[in-house]
């Protein structure tokens, strides 16, 4: 693909990355003015069906469920959000929204404050604390960013005014109400991300209440104040989906013009081993058994696409986010927290590292840098990305 082609499509991408909330939230708001905007005193009817449910169900009271309701308004800026996700950037510009010197010192930090609860949750679950600190820090700048919408006004725009994944998100409203009952916090008072996301691991409501864990022992799971909890929690999503300790996580590869496309069909789900992967036309560039399952992924790079190989802990990452973006940016994030954490290094030489801290190489980085060094017949190692 020539530079041109290159520059037209990023141009394009970015222009759909641009208009696609705008053109989104035209379609929708006329679905918003009938659910959003009933007769005064009345309830949209898709919300008088969803609390005939509540009562149904869970027996929650129909009266208190009605007057909470009456208080919540569809918020446009929640669809707008949505509707352009930042993972959905190309991966170079997303890649670059993450790995950067101010989060890989603050994912240092933390992990030196918070070093017990994560050697403990590494032990207890078996996931390394630099995933656990590479997670955090991707969904919350390690609890900074925890979100500024209210939940149940979120939840309840997706539910009833987002018709592409209006069925999730009336679980999850359905789950948060459940949630809100059980820990006995007011439904209205609880903060998070456009999507409902709850408290500094970012969970959603189903989440919070299956995965989530009282790791500091005071008797409740509190997501939204308890680092310690949160560390514990994430240890025990990534376990519970499986993650196998010790294992590798994605390997860079390049594969054989004509063979990706038929491979990159079978999705992100680990389904072939890495030996017959080989045998498709797939090298990895960086050492891995051949009898691990793995599944060829691709994002996108400045100069093109470029592949790796995700084994199961991989798949495991995109069962937190289903975004190949963003298991990409928790991997490597992760591997630089690991180069660089010292448990008894000093802040100064903390200060002193973050000078010469640089972007690690993505794949077309290493690509150009492999054929330079071809040049000189000096073969080098390919970095991940």
């Amino acid at each position: 693909m020539s530079t041109d082609d290159n520059l037209r499509d990023t141009f394009i991408a970015r222009l759909n990355f641009c208009l696609r909330p705008l053109l989104l939230l035209v379609a929708i708001l006329p679905v918003m003015d009938v659910a959003g905007a009933p007769a005064a005193g009345q309830l949209a009817p898709e919300v008088e069906s969803f609390i005939q449910e509540m009562v149904q169900k869970h027996q929650f009271s129909d009266v208190a469920l009605r007057r909470l309701f009456a208080k919540v308004e569809p918020v446009p800026a929640v669809i707008s959000a949505i509707s352009a996700p930042l993972t959905a950037l190309p991966w170079h510009e997303f890649r670059r929204r993450y790995l950067d010197s101010a989060r890989i010192n603050g994912g240092v930090v933390f992990w030196r404050e918070h070093a017990a609860a994560l050697a403990r949750a590494r032990r207890e679950f078996g996931v390394p604390e630099e995933i656990i600190v590479a997670t955090i820090g991707v969904e919350t700048t390690y609890g900074r960013q925890t979100g500024r919408f209210g939940v149940l006004e979120a939840l309840t725009t997706l539910a009833f005014n987002y018709p592409p994944r209006a069925r999730l998100f009336r679980s999850e409203l359905e789950q948060y109400l459940l949630l809100a009952r059980e820990a006995r916090i007011d439904a209205m008072s609880m903060k998070g991300s456009y999507a409902g996301a709850i408290g500094i691991p970012q969970f959603m409501p189903s989440s919070y209440r299956r995965y989530a864990v009282d790791f500091d022992g005071d008797g409740k799971r509190d997501l939204a104040k308890s680092t310690a909890d949160a560390i514990g929690s994430v240890a025990n999503y990534y376990k519970s989906h499986g993650w196998p300790a010790g294992e590798a996580i994605a390997v860079p590869a390049e594969v054989v013009a004509g063979e990706a496309d038929a491979l990159l069909e079978l999705g992100v789900k680990p389904q072939l081993k890495v030996g017959e992967l080989k045998r498709r036309g797939v090298s990895p560039t960086a050492p891995v058994e051949e009898g691990p399952e793995a599944a060829l992924i691709t994002a996108e790079s400045e100069n093109g696409p470029s592949y790796w190989l995700g084994l199961n802990n991989f798949y495991v990452i995109t069962r937190y986010n289903r975004s190949i973006n963003y298991a990409l940016v928790v991997d490597e994030l992760a591997r630089e927290l690991r180069a660089r954490f010292q448990p008894e290094a000093s802040s100064v030489s903390l200060e002193n590292n973050s000078k010469a801290i640089q972007p690690p190489m993505d794949a077309d980085q290493t690509n150009t840098n492999r054929q330079e060094r071809q040049e000189n017949q000096n073969e080098t190692a390919d970095k991940r990305r």
